[in-house]
């Protein structure tokens, strides 16, 4: 149990450290190769952290040896959005909460929320249509997981060439690897992005297994332990970028980072749970589906009415309150 522990708080530590040098990297890299500011944070930090969630949902449901295992990759495709739109948008609003910021200006004074809501439209029209698809059975569902990796790849075309209020790449902390260089050279840019991200997915790994060993002491069943704390530990990287991100005061690419994740999760993962699965939403899922679309709605509809601050964005965590205790109930009636 000591041994356990111990290994989450290091796992955990060395999360922490390793997307430090990430998102200084993805930033470096951003101003590298000409991509707009907010693509920083949607496209390429986004795609990075959520790449190893993907293959490990590409791993359970293409080579999973029986139904279980492949149900875990549909688990993953559900239980991550749940995380992104309940606990990491509410860690921004902590975090906010207690950062200098607080005093000098408003959470959204540097986002644009045009932009942001958008996002949040994408996702909810995305989700809900996948959803559906978990409720119905019928012989051209699996072709249609194409759909949603040809809207992923609309997303990234869309967010590449639109202009967020941010206009250029502001002045960036000096590279990690090259601290003393103010023009590092793009193979040292690559290098730590791309080492970073390698030691954020075996430290996230090791972290799922601990958790893994910490449910059964906890008396929670298996299903729990995946729907309930599984996607915190496989989410904690974009968590933790944003806990960096409005620390360093760059509040929108924490955000941007968040929902451009919601979108590969919405997209990816349910593409291939739909190409290689039947696709069959049981009641624990359409719960966290439920759950999810209650805070993504509520999220569109303060940023479209200006009225989002960080203490209400905060107070998304409940929803994730409001979602384990419900999956109490389900598990005490299967």
């Amino acid at each position: 149990m000591i041994l356990t522990v111990g290994l989450l708080l290091a796992s955990a530590a060395i999360i922490y450290l390793s997307c430090e040098y990430f998102v200084n990297g993805v930033e470096w890299a951003g101003q590298r190769f000409g991509v707009s500011r907010g693509a920083v944070g949607t496209v390429l930090a986004a795609f990075g952290t959520a790449l190893p969630e993907s293959v490990v949902t590409f791993v359970a449901v293409v080579f999973g040896d029986n139904d279980a295992q492949k149900e875990i990759g549909v688990g993953a495709a559900l239980g991550g959005p749940l995380v992104l739109a309940t606990v990491a948008y509410a860690v921004v609003g902590f975090v906010f909460l207690t950062s200098k910021d607080r005093q000098t200006g408003k959470l959204l004074a540097t986002v644009n929320t045009k932009k942001l809501s958008r996002d949040q439209s994408w996702f909810i029209t995305i989700f809900i249509f996948k959803v559906l698809l978990g409720l119905v059975g019928f012989a051209l569902k699996p072709w249609l997981g194409i759909l949603f990796l040809l809207a992923y790849g609309i997303y990234i075309r869309s967010e590449l060439h639109s202009e967020d209020a941010l206009g250029r790449h502001e002045k960036l902390d000096p590279l990690k690897f090259q601290p003393n260089t103010k023009d590092p050279s793009s193979g040292w840019v690559l290098f730590q992005t791309v080492g970073a991200l390698a030691v954020i997915f075996a430290g996230s790994r090791l972290f799922v297994h601990q958790l893994d060993a910490i449910g059964p002491w906890l008396g929670m069943r298996p299903q729990m332990v995946a729907l309930l704390l599984s996607p915190v530990a496989t989410e904690l990287p974009e968590i933790l970028n944003a806990v960096i991100w409005v620390r360093q005061g760059k509040v929108a690419l924490a955000l941007g980072n968040i929902s451009g994740a919601m979108m590969i999760q919405a997209t990816v993962p349910s593409a291939l749970g739909l190409l290689f699965t039947p696709w069959m939403l049981e009641p624990p899922l359409i719960w966290a589906a439920s759950v999810t679309l209650a805070a993504v709605i509520g999220l569109d509809i303060l940023l479209r009415r200006n009225a989002l601050g960080s203490t209400r964005l905060s107070l998304f965590s409940l929803f994730y309150v409001l979602f384990g205790a419900g999956l109490f109930v389900l598990g005490r009636h299967p």
